[in-house]
């Protein structure tokens, strides 16, 4: 008896089944795959491609060594200056304002009297123009030993009958740092290499080393702390009190590594907090040295301050509410859809175009923030042009959010950077309410960078009191910075003069101060 070819209804459910199942992982797999592509593709822009968020279509482009090749463009002048008493015509440009406010020394060539004759008729020759060079000097550094030799004085009568010997002392000046070898110009040097120019400790005694000067990288730290603790941090509890007085602020955070904390291991994680003011304040700078991350050192730090403050989507901020309102950061919004452009092929795809769809949006935020830049407007102009322009603008985005996320798989980066501009809508709303707020929180994250740097450098502190060290001087230079000043001339000038000053005239040292000399002033 033949057997029946046909399948049974359970057979073809169980089939069916299986296929939807593979279907369902088939789907997921892709997911996976496509999810891994734009991380491959996006660490790979990040590590080889331009910094920029530009989206330009030649990102993938890797560093040069020959930096020097690099750099050099056979167009650019040289920026010598020639001046001549009589005019001709130069085919340089003369680029004065290049020297004009730097120290100089003039060297000049004349002939001796006894060739000023004239070699065709011999008679006295006459200085008829003069010819300028110009040319950069530098002048290497170079250790010097000051020797303070002071009288002591007595009377010769009194030492002669016994009556008594009065011994009267000539005036000295007090030291920021007595009974060392440090001077302020040297631990002004020292913060400014290491805080400025980024050169370790370890370094630096090599460079004294090369100078004929043995100095341990042990008391070039002893230095620096004495000098932070004892005159810089009572400036920088000034700047605090003063910024904490205004109403708009910008903050951010970043790691630091302490060795050794209490309570933590030396791997662990500490965090340096940023606070600074905005752009129309006077610019102060302040760096903050944490153990953690919580939302409890912004608040303990912000205590007294009430305004808005600019942030990132950080989370721990929130906390600050409802006394402080937080200003979300636009730059952060409009990096992850650059990033999710950047991660995606080419190809015309609607993800694709749904990427520079939203980053079109933002873009046109920007170009308003531009225009509002380079008008110089006032604040009452700028809330005006705010609430006209950019205003429809973000509304429309809004609505193309929501529609989007319904159609959006989360877990993409077009998906996530949708989501994040949700989720932070409120926050990137508050710009609009004050023509004095930023539309992004890069002011914070330019001040923090310096820092950033210093760490790639540096490492790691040693110690908590290392890093609250460290914490006062970056806020004295960076805000110095802020304000115009050389930083290593304002250092000096503080140690030179702040032990010799009252408390009562603490002010007219802040960065801000217009009682401080021309000469420690950038022209």
């Amino acid at each position: 008896m033949k057997k029946s070819s046909a399948i049974s209804p359970k057979t073809t459910e169980h089939l069916e089944d299986r296929v939807s199942k593979l279907e369902r992982e088939k789907a997921e797999l892709e997911l996976q795959l496509k999810w891994y592509k734009e991380q491959l593709s996006l660490q790979q822009r990040q590590k080889f491609g331009k910094s920029s968020e530009k989206t330009d279509p030649d990102q993938l482009e890797l560093p040069l060594f020959n930096e020097a090749e690099q750099e050099q463009h056979p167009s650019e002048e040289e920026p010598t200056v020639e001046s001549i008493t009589y005019e001709r015509k130069k085919k340089r440009k003369v680029r004065k304002d290049l020297t004009e406010n730097l120290p100089s020394k003039t060297i000049e060539h004349t002939l001796p009297v006894e060739d000023q004759v004239c070699s065709c008729c011999n008679g006295k020759l006459h200085t008829m123009k003069q010819q300028v060079k110009e040319e950069l000097e530098i002048i290497p550094a170079e250790v010097k030993v000051i020797r303070y030799v002071t009288y002591l004085y007595s009377c010769r009568d009194c030492e002669k009958n016994g009556t008594g010997n009065p011994i009267v002392k000539a005036p000295v000046p007090e030291r920021a740092f007595p009974g060392s070898l440090a001077s302020p110009s040297m631990v002004s040097y020292i913060m400014d290499q290491k805080f400025v120019q980024g050169t370790p400790l370890y370094r630096q005694e090599q460079a004294f080393n090369r100078l004929g000067v043995p100095l341990s990288r042990q008391t070039l730290s002893n230095w620096i702390l004495e000098g932070s603790e004892q005159w810089l941090e009572p400036i920088y509890d000034r700047m605090v009190e003063t910024l904490t007085l205004l109403d708009v602020l910008h903050a951010d955070e970043t790691t630091v590594q302490v060795l050794k904390e209490d309570g933590k291991e030396a791997s662990s994680t500490s965090y340096m907090w940023l606070y600074r003011s905005g752009m129309s304040s006077v610019p102060i700078v302040i760096y903050d040295y944490q153990p953690g991350r919580a939302s409890k050192y912004p608040i303990r730090f912000l205590e007294g301050f009430k305004g808005y403050l600019h942030v990132d989507g950080y989370g721990g901020y929130h906390g600050l509410k409802p006394k402080v309102e937080l200003v979300g950061c636009w730059a952060h919004a409009r990096r992850k859809f650059v990033d999710a452009v950047k991660s995606l092929p080419d190809d015309g795809s609607t993800t694709k175009s749904s990427a520079q769809e939203g980053l079109d949006f933002i873009n046109q935020l920007y170009r308003i923030e531009k225009h509002i830049q380079e008008e110089r407007l006032s604040p009452e102009k700028v809330y005006d042009v705010r609430q006209k322009r950019s205003k429809p603008v973000l509304e429309a985005y809004s609505a193309w959010l929501q529609t989007m996320r319904a159609k959006t798989l989360p877990k993409t980066l077009l998906g996530k950077a949708i989501v994040y501009s949700i989720n932070q809508m409120d926050h990137l709303r508050n710009f609009l309410k004050d023509g004095r707020l930023d539309i992004d929180n890069n002011r914070a994250e330019r001040s923090i960078k310096p820092f950033v740097i210093g760490r790639k450098n540096g490492l790691f502190s040693n110690t908590p009191r290392g890093a609250k060290s460290s914490s006062v001087i970056y806020s004295i230079i960076e805000t110095a910075k802020e304000n115009r000043l050389k930083p290593q001339a304002y250092l000096d000038y503080l140690f030179e003069h702040l032990p010799n000053s009252k408390q009562s005239e603490m002010d007219q040292f802040l960065p801000w101060s217009e009682s401080l000399p021309e000469e420690i002033r950038i022209k």
